[in-house]
């Protein structure tokens, strides 16, 4: 018997196979897809200053020469929510009371200038508040700290430290000030639990753990990592010789208290929700739609 060519809603092929069309949707107008990818991308910005990654811009010279005035170094934010600070590591904090701003520089009341620092802290650009400080880690819980040993320099648990960073030192015949660190000298310290000691790098100018007292380990905002701008000072911020043979053969004498995580369910689907709309709005959604045959 013959096959019956022309049966309503089918049609055969030599194969039997069914065809398909690829229908393809219609892509958004630029005019409408920027915008959307814009807010996208301050959308992620956001997450990513929140809860990974901040640019941090140096105001002072108290940590040089290791950053300079105007650098721009990246700060790891979730580092700490899964370890402890390490001795000679350079954090970012925030002062308590007794810690008095680096800089006092008067800034723009004016409503574009407050909505640009607005818009810059969201996504991690602006300058520093002037309760955000930069310094290295001197001494954990548990700690003593003093100054100085035979040949000015500091003690940690009675164990002179070489510090080849500090380029220009504060004076050993300096009076010792509770307000100002003009001297190089200061008493032994117990640190705290829950706490940390901290230095700046140039001593001479630097107000640090020395008349200010420690700082909590939970104002810790991160550690920074890497310089980024200006570009002819890319270099990464690691942790030096000194301070690892060091903490090697001296773990920390009291565990410091640990600090509240941000939420990980809320940071794992968060990123990729808003990088996939993004990435779908972009490249558009496509689908095949197979027609159904009567057999023949």
């Amino acid at each position: 018997m013959r096959e019956m060519d022309g049966y309503p809603g089918s049609r055969s092929t030599p194969s039997g196979r069914r065809r398909g069309r690829t229908v393809r949707r219609k892509e958004m107008p630029l005019w409408q897809e920027l915008p959307l990818l814009l807010v996208v991308a301050f959308c992620l910005a956001v997450l990513i200053r929140t809860f990974l990654v901040q640019a941090f811009f140096i105001p002072s010279g108290s940590m040089e020469n290791t950053l300079l005035v105007g650098d721009r170094v990246l700060v790891n934010k979730v580092v700490y929510d899964m370890r402890d600070p390490v001795r000679g590591e350079i954090v970012v904090f925030r002062g308590t009371d007794n810690w008095a701003p680096e800089v006092t520089e008067p800034v723009s009341q004016t409503f574009t200038a407050k909505l640009g620092r607005t818009i810059g802290d969201l996504v991690g650009v602006s300058r520093p508040g002037e309760r955000d400080f930069i310094k290295r880690v001197i001494g954990l819980p548990g700690d003593r700290v003093a100054c100085c040993d035979a040949q000015g320099r500091i003690t940690v648990n009675g164990e002179s430290i070489d510090e080849p960073y500090v380029e220009e030192n504060s004076p050993l015949d300096a009076p010792a000030n509770p307000r100002q660190c003009t001297s190089r000298r200061f008493d032994e310290v117990t640190i705290p639990p829950g706490e940390m000691f901290v230095m700046g790098d140039h001593r001479l100018v630097s107000q640090d753990a020395r008349c200010q007292g420690p700082v909590p380990i939970d104002n810790v905002i991160g550690r920074a990592f890497v310089i980024v701008w200006p570009s002819s000072r890319l270099t990464s911020l690691s942790v030096p010789d000194t301070w690892k043979d060091y903490d090697a053969a001296h773990p920390v004498a009291a565990a410091p208290l640990r600090r509240q995580a941000p939420d990980p369910v809320t940071t794992a689907l968060s990123l990729p929700f808003m990088l996939s709309v993004g990435l779908s709005v972009r490249s558009g959604l496509t689908f095949s739609a197979r027609r159904r045959r009567l057999p023949s």
